[in-house]
């Protein structure tokens, strides 16, 4: 089979994880006969560097017409630095998300047996944690109206979801939960917020349509305590943009490395599958970098844009395999360390 991938590698060691995730991805081309047609274009600061828009006309149409989006990271510190700048990276992945209906981020959490002494967390605790976290995406305070007043004194942003975008979101977190152990733990601030109580009002009504899914309601604060005190609990967790961000990257945390986690970002038209971590500037181009999560991520790609069950598989093995036998960069290794390029020969290889 032969299928077209957007790769937008952007920015800081982006590249270079991706390089790993390509070459990956043509070695289970070559055992399982499927040609990938890898075509590159700009996203982020070097997309405002060279046509100064984070998010061009020519990536985008590049991204509608491929089967799915391969995405490095984005960010750079001349703009981090710069709370003035009129246009920044994260506008491309705003702007990237919006326009191509990306209204789901899925995050799987899972641990990894030879990393457990890695966690922050004891190992009883998050020995067989394996979770789902799914962040609604395109609405909330993210897209909301927003500004500041003339003498730059006071500032607001405005938190906004219609029924019709829980209800789409919330669809999603019930079909994972009936594929996995029939949990949804979906997640507000009820008490506080209108926005969140009209979250509760709608799953409420949706209930009825899921019999066999139990499911719990949870206050964000209490969701971040609990993720860290019983993160085996969690099956499927659903929420909203800003709780989603921050949920899912505490949840990141326990698994002992930002490295090792990729994510899916899936909606109305070509779905995006990246690492969760960001673009690492100070490690760029010195081929450091963990290239693991941008290969999961692949993995990712496979199973769910392409229907390939078994070579998602393939991939996930290897890496597995790369993990146990301590073939891994610096930043988990213990001892000799292996290079972000090394890594990714290794687990092609091993496919």
């Amino acid at each position: 089979m032969e299928f077209k991938i957007a790769v937008l590698a952007g920015d800081g060691i982006g590249p270079e994880i991706i390089e790993q995730a390509i070459k990956v991805l043509e070695a289970v081309g070559q055992k399982y006969n499927h040609k990938f047609h890898f075509t590159s274009a700009l996203v982020g600061a070097c997309a405002i560097d060279a046509v100064g828009n984070p998010f061009p006309d020519e990536t985008f149409d590049l991204c509608m017409n491929s089967d799915a989006v391969l995405f490095g990271a984005i960010g750079d510190p001349k703009y981090d630095n710069d709370p003035k700048a009129k246009v920044r990276p994260e506008q491309g992945l705003l702007a990237m998300r919006k326009k191509l209906g990306l209204y789901a981020n899925i995050r799987p959490v899972t641990t990894f047996k030879s990393l457990i002494h890695k966690s922050p967390l004891r190992p009883d605790l998050v020995d067989g944690a394996d979770f789902v976290v799914i962040r609604e995406l395109t609405g909330g305070i993210y897209f909301g109206e927003k500004g500041r007043s003339e003498d730059l004194t006071k500032a607001f942003d405005t938190c906004t979801y219609t029924k019709d975008e829980v209800i789409r979101i919330t669809k999603l977190g019930f079909e994972y939960a009936a594929k996995r152990n029939k949990r949804l733990t979906v997640v507000d601030k009820a008490n506080v917020l209108a926005t969140s109580r009209l979250w509760r009002e709608t799953v409420q009504e949706m209930e009825p349509s899921y019999k066999d899914i139990a499911v719990d309601y949870m206050f964000v604060d209490n969701a971040a305590m609990q993720i860290i005190q019983w993160p085996k609990k969690f099956d499927v967790m659903v929420t909203e943009n800003m709780f989603g961000d921050i949920l899912s990257d505490e949840a990141s945390v326990i698994t002992g490395s930002l490295g090792l986690l990729p994510s899916a970002s899936v909606g109305i038209h070509t779905s995006v599958f990246e690492p969760i971590h960001g673009s690492y500037p100070q490690a760029a181009g010195k081929d450091i970098a963990n290239p693991v999560a941008t290969i999961l991520s692949a993995a990712m790609m496979l199973e769910l844009a392409l229907d390939l069950q078994e070579e998602a598989k393939a991939i996930r093995d290897a890496t597995d395999k790369s993990l146990a036998a301590g073939v891994v960069t610096v930043d988990i290794a213990e001892g000799k360390s292996y290079k972000t390029s090394e890594v990714g020969d290794w687990i092609s290889k091993n496919i």
